[in-house]
């Protein structure tokens, strides 16, 4: 439990202050230094690269194959790994990157986080190197919402729809088939939840209180938005009524059909799926490989019976969810740029990229993505990828993520409050958070 709403927002709410003044000393003082750290002949220098990688998405293979291709090409350096967790990385970031002495070299960070370091002179400009990371074969929405006046200052590291995992067993015992339009998920759930009484937390769609990246889902597909841009000022959207129709149809799921924790967050999923609580549960395909493993899943067991498909919209088609994924990049005060260069450049190479996407992570690079295969969750993350969406480009979205607005949203949504007085309140917290 992380304590009330209220004091969350409090305490976040200063947080988020704080990082909105060192943003902007950031930007004031950004590095004009494009050549980074070199001796006299011109070469980067030696030293100990630090890169920032958040939560447990980065495969442990991938890490070892990084330092020791790094440190075997760059002798005398070396490079450490130091493993940062999401919840608290905006006020995190903020307070290291404003700091030469503290600064970690290169930095993964939320494709929807980047917009608002991007802007703020936080990270170096890549745009001369583009085409050594990858040019043209970079998913461009990443490229795109990382780029500024014209200036990339971060670059893909992979991507992941999320996508239905399910038990083939408990449908069938229900009498259900794999559901084809968003209303008949929403039946699939409740009845889910009311076949399996035992365990009493069993969730028909395990769908935790502060979840709004799933929550968004419902709401972009009812025709609402998380936030809109009217002439060049984004203001919150969540109060319209299409807004509230999808907020109410989640709220459905959260009292009707969820056993979750009305107050909790969505990660590690495949805790409760291999404690037999979960009917169907909507997470990146990643996790997949978690359920399927021997310390951290039920590979005997629960694994047998999981299926996937991707979550339907009201016309049969894919709904529209989140498009979630990280960039990389170069904080613009590492004294080292030529050899943060030269690690960024690893991460993205087709032989780190191939164990990325081994692991179900979309890779960065659009001509690897036949790596993901060609079976049913290869295919559900192409599916679940046709429609999907990236939060709203508003300078200040790092600043709604960071004060957990949404979170307290959903959770009380969750806990039955009511919803169109709830989401006229988020409005009008986020109006003073989306433009910067």
């Amino acid at each position: 439990m992380r304590g009330t709403p209220v004091v969350r927002i409090k305490k976040s709410l200063t947080g988020v202050a704080v990082a909105a003044l060192a943003l902007t000393t950031l930007a004031a003082c950004g590095s004009d230094d494009d050549g980074g750290s070199s001796n006299e002949s011109g070469g980067p220098e030696s030293a100990d690269i630090r890169v920032w990688l958040n939560g447990t998405d980065t495969p442990q293979e991938a890490r070892d194959w990084l330092k020791k291709t790094f440190e075997d090409e760059n002798p005398g350096s070396t490079l450490t790994i130091e493993q940062q967790e999401w919840d608290g990385l905006v006020e995190k970031l903020t307070t290291s990157l404003s700091s030469e002495s503290e600064t970690p070299d290169v930095v993964e960070i939320g494709n929807t986080q980047a917009p608002t370091f991007t802007s703020a002179g936080a990270f170096s400009d890549l745009t001369g190197e583009l085409s050594d990371f990858g040019g043209d074969d970079l998913l461009p929405g990443f490229v795109e919402g990382a780029t500024v006046d014209g200036k990339t200052y971060a670059v893909p590291y992979y991507a992941g729809s999320k996508y239905i995992f399910y038990r083939k067993d408990l449908l069938k015992k229900s009498g259900l088939d794999v559901p084809t339009n968003l209303d008949e998920f929403v039946q699939a759930a409740i009845t889910l939840k009311k076949d399996n009484p035992k365990p009493g937390n069993f969730s028909g769609f395990w769908f935790p209180g502060q979840d709004w990246r799933n929550g968004a889902a419902f709401v972009w597909a009812a025709g609402g938005d998380l936030a809109v841009d009217d002439g060049g000022e984004w203001t919150g959207s969540l109060a319209s009524d299409d807004s509230v129709a999808g907020l109410e149809m989640a709220q459905e799921l959260f009292t009707q059909a969820s056993g979750a924790p009305k107050d909790g967050n969505e990660a590690d999923p495949w805790t409760p799926f291999c404690a037999g609580e979960v009917g169907m549960m909507s997470t990146p395909g990643w996790v997949k490989g978690l359920i399927e493993a021997d310390d951290t899943g039920c590979p005997d067991t629960f694994a047998k019976d999981m299926g996937v498909f991707a979550l339907p919209g009201d016309d049969g088609s894919p709904a529209p969810v989140l498009l979630g994924g990280s960039d990389i990049a170069i904080a613009s005060k590492s004294p080292n740029q030529a050899l943060a260069q030269k690690a960024v450049a690893l991460m993205l190479s087709d032989d780190y990229q191939t164990i990325m996407a081994e692991a179900g992570l979309t890779p960065a690079k659009q001509s690897l993505a036949s790596l993901l295969g060609d079976d049913e969750y290869a295919k559900a993350t192409i599916e679940a990828a046709s429609d999907a969406k990236l939060t709203p480009a508003a300078p200040g979205w790092a600043n709604v993520e960071g004060s957990r607005v949404l979170e307290d949203l959903f959770s009380a949504i969750a806990q039955g409050g009511d919803v169109q007085q709830l989401a006229e309140k988020a409005d009008d917290q986020m109006n003073g958070q989306l433009n910067g």
